[in-house]
């Protein structure tokens, strides 16, 4: 519905009550207003083969990063970033309950490649942010607001350095995908930050729920990511896969112990 200003200029109407009570009035105002389209969708849907080429190493990076900063490793034991107990001996990479959580964020990335015209889809993302708010009452996962938009930040900048670097992409091609993943990751964090502020909280008793005892990789009874016998070697044989060495061009992320400023992503050296 559109409204006519004075100037003969149409201006739609939002209704503010429906961006905190109904989902999918969010979802449409955010879309909207980020011009996420059917040329974002298009992008996504040729391009996903480079995103998920890049999965597996991305979830390595993501979870050293995760485990250099005592704030963010103690969570993998306490299940909250508020908790400041100390911790004698921290998880590694290689610890069977981080493996685990890669397991999970491969899942939620390579969801991020399945269809964003489906409202499963945007449920989902929605989903992720309410199990990280510590609203689940059997199993709580209290992942403060910092954590989680600087996790996103650092993920979309990790695609967009490596998909702007790609050796064979168009660069009309490469701009499309990355505005694509982009305008995703930050209709996530929106939706990641809904669960955490407190605008629109006079409606709190109308907030559409999504039920918040269900298991990890599930939406209501149906199983939305993964297959949970999928072991750390899967990571390992995507990136050697994917990445084949050539003579003009090399593994990306292939030596994780570099910082990502050494980091040679697509193109050989």
């Amino acid at each position: 519905m559109e409204q006519i200003l004075g100037s003969n200029r149409p201006v739609k109407r939002v209704d503010r009550k429906a961006l905190y009570t109904r989902l999918e009035a969010r979802i449409n105002y955010l879309r909207d207003f980020l011009d996420f389209n059917t040329s974002d969708i298009e992008a996504l849907t040729s391009g996903s083969k480079y995103i998920k080429a890049l999965i597996p190493a991305v979830v390595n990076i993501v979870y050293k990063k995760l485990l250099e900063q005592d704030i963010t490793a103690r969570a993998f034991h306490t299940r909250n970033t508020a908790d400041e107990r100390p911790i004698e001996d921290f998880y590694s990479e290689e610890s069977p309950q981080i493996l685990r959580r890669k397991m999970f964020l491969r899942w939620y990335l390579t969801k991020l490649c399945s269809d964003p015209t489906q409202m499963e889809f945007w449920r989902y993302l929605d989903k992720v942010g309410v199990m990280h708010s510590g609203s689940e009452r059997m199993h709580p996962l209290n992942i403060e607001y910092i954590h989680m938009g600087a996790c996103l930040g650092f993920i979309q900048d990790i695609f967009t350095e490596a998909l702007m670097s790609h050796p064979h992409l168009s660069l009309h091609r490469k701009v499309s995908l990355v505005r694509a993943i982009s305008k995703i990751i930050w209709i996530q964090n929106d939706l990641i930050a809904r669960w955490r502020i407190r605008d629109g909280e006079e409606y709190a008793d109308e907030i559409s729920q999504i039920p918040i005892d269900e298991k990890e990789g599930y939406l209501g009874e149906k199983k939305i990511l993964g297959d949970s016998s999928a072991s750390s070697d899967d990571d390992r044989s995507s990136i050697a896969s994917s990445c084949a060495p050539s003579a003009t061009s090399a593994c990306p992320f292939a030596d994780l112990a570099k910082p990502m400023s050494e980091t040679k992503i697509w193109a050989g050296k």
